[in-house]
């Protein structure tokens, strides 16, 4: 069985978005860049929300943008290599390659594809991650705190759900962002 994570780039505030939609605050430097790469490496499917899939597919629909750097060329090639489920009602078909489209989250379905997997799934939007925390399948957390505050926009965790969790990592990186992984205790 392998373990369903949930990762975000979060403002200290906790917003993965401003009130705007904007999180260009949230870019991550190269030192984070190569951290993320690492662990998503070993990931083998990730599951989005129909937005989050829409902004992270640029990975594969954009090439210039793994241009940039060495850093963003590997993240490319993790993220068009890793299987992609997106839940959406709307979305038609998706614009990448090793894609699907749910239409709707199904927890049994969820818990069924994390016993049959062999390597970690991970899953983005803070709205899909919602469903899976409080459906109990939500086995790690991770976020990355950048030094910013945006006083409001999308939340990065649910309200109304609690958790309690355990602290197994932290990284300080130079540039004042600040990585913590939680696994969730189950009762």
């Amino acid at each position: 069985m392998a373990d369903l994570y949930f990762s975000m780039i979060a403002s200290l505030d906790g917003y993965i978005a401003d009130p705007e939609g904007r999180f260009d605050w949230a870019e991550p430097d190269a030192e984070v860049m190569a951290f993320i790469n690492d662990q998503e490496r070993l990931t083998g499917t990730c599951l989005y929300g129909r937005r989050m899939y829409e902004t992270m597919a640029v990975w594969e629909t954009d090439p210039s943008l793994a241009e940039h750097s060495p850093l963003m060329r590997d993240f490319a090639d993790i993220w068009r290599a890793a299987e992609k489920i997106v839940y959406s009602t709307t979305l038609e078909a998706p614009a990448t390659a090793r894609t699907s489209v749910e239409r709707s989250f199904d927890p049994d379905a969820l818990a069924r594809l994390k016993a049959q997997a062999d390597r970690p799934l991970s899953i983005s939007g803070p709205t899909l991650a919602a469903h899976a925390i409080a459906a109990g399948l939500v086995d790690e957390i991770r976020l990355f705190l950048v030094p910013a505050i945006v006083g409001g926009g999308t939340r990065a965790l649910p309200d109304g759900v609690r958790l309690d969790l355990t602290l197994e990592e932290e990284h300080r990186f130079t540039g004042g962002t600040v990585y913590l992984g939680y696994t969730v205790r189950k009762p």
